[in-house]
């Protein structure tokens, strides 16, 4: 099973520099989108429904901002819009595909980076989203959380991380969070089970040479239930081409 998680900053940009040419030579089985900044009727025929799969989206209230989607060769036994919270389902951040034996899920998680207003929205989110992580933990079903998760975990996966610590993205508590989703809630970072010691990004600022100089940060991620997370065997960023200032990020389960 190969699971793809991208965000496209915008779906008629990633469309506009060949995602979807790039998307259906990849063999996937899901692929987990971000930040659509579309809604439903600025979506194509492509864009809704790529060939071989089917499309389920939550789009943001707001015109032109977040959203995501997940697109599946195999019809979900159900989908899921939304976390039942208002404030974050206005930004459409959430969605789930429930299979027979596991269900995957994409989300954006919010960024902080433009000011303490909205990094307080992110540790609000926070706060929120852990319950249901230990709820879908607790379930018994696989689960991965793919998606844009706006925060770098350790040194390692940020180049500059020493000018970053008091960043949104890198703050010490959006670390210890995830940590703790690790540790002690028990999920895995499936990209650093498979690369326990690799440097390599998904993101790079749009300032300076950033993508040409490699200075970048890994905040896009696939996270899973150990049983599901063991069954890895192969995980891989894509360069070659650049649909987005995140690149595709791949993983490989038996």
């Amino acid at each position: 099973m190969r699971i793809i998680s991208v965000n496209l900053n915008g779906i008629r940009s990633a469309a506009s520099k060949g995602f979807f040419e790039w998307l259906a030579l990849q063999d996937a089985d899901v692929i987990c989108l971000q930040e659509l900044k579309a809604q439903a009727a600025d979506m194509t025929e492509q864009m809704l429904m790529p060939h071989g799969y089917h499309g389920y989206f939550h789009y943001a209230e707001k015109k032109g901002y977040s959203g995501v989607g997940i697109y599946c060769r195999e019809k979900p036994q159900q989908v899921i819009v939304g976390l039942g919270i208002a404030e974050f389902d206005f930004e459409g951040r959430y969605i789930c595909a429930d299979f027979a034996d596991y269900s995957v899920v994409s989300l954006y998680l919010p960024s902080g980076s433009s000011g303490e207003e909205r990094q307080a929205v992110k540790f609000k989110f926070l706060a929120a989203f852990l319950p249901h992580l230990r709820e879908l933990r607790a379930s018994g079903r696989e689960v991965v959380v793919c998606g844009d998760w706006n925060i770098a975990h350790k040194e390692i996966d940020l180049k500059n991380w020493r000018g970053n610590k008091k960043n949104s993205g890198f703050l010490p508590e959006e670390r210890a969070w995830l940590t703790h989703l690790f540790d002690e809630v028990g999920f895995v970072d499936v990209f650093r089970s498979v690369h326990p010691e690799l440097e390599a990004y998904t993101w790079w600022s749009n300032r300076g040479q950033a993508w040409a100089k490699d200075v970048g940060w890994r905040i896009d991620y696939q996270i899973a239930t150990p049983g599901l997370a063991q069954r890895a065997h192969a995980a891989s960023i894509y360069r070659e081409q650049r649909f987005s200032d995140h690149a595709p990020l791949t993983i490989d389960y038996k």
